[in-house]
């Protein structure tokens, strides 16, 4: 079974950054794509940034020039850099890794607050 284990969620003033992980129990590079999605209080969940195996990144219009999503490879780690957080920003953030057409795995999430 699949794990992927989040961390460095937070409460955060507007302004400040954060750094997200995502430790996989499976070497990531079996899987096609990873990435962060984001769901905040009422809404839906929605794609913030992805990587897949060949290293071409993806972002969410409104976070394109603020967060930068990045591997490391000897620690089966995605991690995104999230600067500038602002208000909008504040959900609850999950890892998910797609593995071939139809398996998809998710971490059980991390928040994230941004208030001042």
């Amino acid at each position: 079974q699949v794990r992927l284990v989040e961390s460095g969620g937070g409460l955060v003033q507007p302004g400040e950054s954060l750094l997200l992980s995502c430790v996989s129990s499976e070497n990531i590079f079996n899987f096609n794509v990873m990435g962060w999605y984001r769901q905040a209080p009422g809404k839906q969940r929605e794609l913030v940034a992805s990587i897949n195996v060949g290293g071409k990144t993806k972002y969410l219009d409104a976070v394109k020039d603020r967060f930068t999503i990045f591997r490391d490879n000897t620690r089966d780690t995605v991690y995104l850099r999230m600067n500038d957080l602002q208000p909008d920003d504040t959900a609850v953030y999950y890892c998910n890794a797609k593995m071939g057409q139809f398996i998809d795995y998710w971490g059980q999430g991390t928040r994230v607050t941004v208030s001042s």
